[in-house]
């Protein structure tokens, strides 16, 4: 775990640099900013973009700085432009051990230098505490911090030009929903298809899913029935979702719906365009799952759906059913046919 304390922060001058020290260290990384100055102002900012934008991340106000040093059992790193070249450094750092990268903001008092175990300079020059926290972050996490998933219900999606931003929420997912698909009984399905995703993604522990993305995948895993009401319409969907920009991990989700999920074999079968069907994200296969135990505007029990496969003829298919819905109540703790939603009629 990486922790960042932040000593000195004054927050009539100091509130917008703090806070830039608290968002380079979610980003680069860290679990935790400790700042010596109790600031709610600060946490408030600091926890709005964690709100947004995801992320286990924490912030504490109004600590003990000095209390924190001592009992902290980890690696204390200190930055400053007075200490050790941070080339010489980076090696001696133990990667399988907690750490505490100590920042300023006024002049540091000198028994910072004495309780830390590594004073480490990013240049001998002045510059920002930002600018070497930053680049400190990048060397220990080795580039890492490129593949951190923060899971937030605000969502940048890379592009060469302009800007590019999802809001992965029931409103604005149902909305994009609503701009394709005016059947009242398709939306009050895909709503209780989120509510069950979303109740069976909560009841699992000790696996890190996508709840945003759940709910949004849900909600408009069945917008390719606006123009495909065929086996196909997952695959519609993923392109239609695409087009609006949706983050890959929706775009999966709707396209992976179908039963328990399409295999290459099958897919070829039946002369279907893509033939990745299977679900393989833990997001994927909740809703894949929670879509089967819908139907005619009620959660069903998973023999139900059996023997509806049964009478299709449908033998693989029921397998990998069964397997699925065992996977997921493994995760669970008890059999998903025990779950219960309540489903408030809604305005639509």
């Amino acid at each position: 775990m990486i922790t960042v304390l932040r000593i000195g922060h004054r927050p009539y001058r100091d509130m917008r640099i703090t806070t830039h020290v608290c968002l380079v260290s979610r980003a680069f990384g860290a679990s935790k900013v400790v700042v010596s100055t109790k600031d709610r102002n600060l946490e408030d900012s600091v926890n709005d973009v964690i709100r947004r934008f995801g992320g286990n991340f924490e912030i504490l106000t109004g600590v003990d700085w000095k209390k924190y040093i001592r009992d902290f059992n980890g690696i204390k790193v200190h930055l400053t432009m007075y200490g050790i070249d941070m080339n010489d450094v980076m090696e001696k750092i133990p990667p399988d051990k907690d750490i505490l990268i100590i920042v300023g903001s006024e002049k540091v008092p000198g028994i910072v230098y004495r309780m830390a175990d590594y004073n480490v300079s990013v240049t001998n020059q002045p510059h920002s505490e930002v600018s070497s926290l930053a680049i400190f972050l990048d060397r220990y996490m080795k580039g890492k911090e490129f593949e951190l998933r923060f899971n937030g219900t605000f969502r940048v999606l890379p592009s060469e030009r302009g800007k590019n931003l999802k809001i992965l929420n029931r409103e604005e997912c149902l909305k994009t929903l609503k701009m394709y698909v005016n059947d009242d009984y398709l939306i009050r399905h895909s709503l209780m298809v989120a509510d069950l995703s979303l109740e069976i993604a909560k009841r699992i522990k000790n696996v890190s899913i996508d709840i945003p993305a759940v709910e949004c995948g849900a909600i408009l895993h069945d917008i390719g029935r606006s123009v495909d009401n065929t086996i196909s319409h997952g695959i519609t969907g993923a392109k239609i979702l695409r087009k609006l920009g949706y983050p890959e991990e929706v775009v999966n989700i709707v396209k992976r719906h179908i039963g328990a999920g399409i295999d290459s074999e099958e897919a070829r079968f039946l002369n279907l365009e893509e033939n990745d069907l299977v679900p393989e994200t833990i997001e994927e296969k909740i809703v894949c799952h929670a879509d089967n135990l819908i139907s005619c505007g009620k959660k069903i029990n998973l023999n139900e759906v059996l023997e509806d496969y049964s009478k299709k003829g449908l033998k693989e298919q029921m397998k990998r059913l069964r397997e699925l819905h065992d996977y997921l109540s493994t995760l669970v703790g008890e059999d998903i046919d025990n779950i219960k939603i309540k489903y408030e009629r809604q305005n639509i």
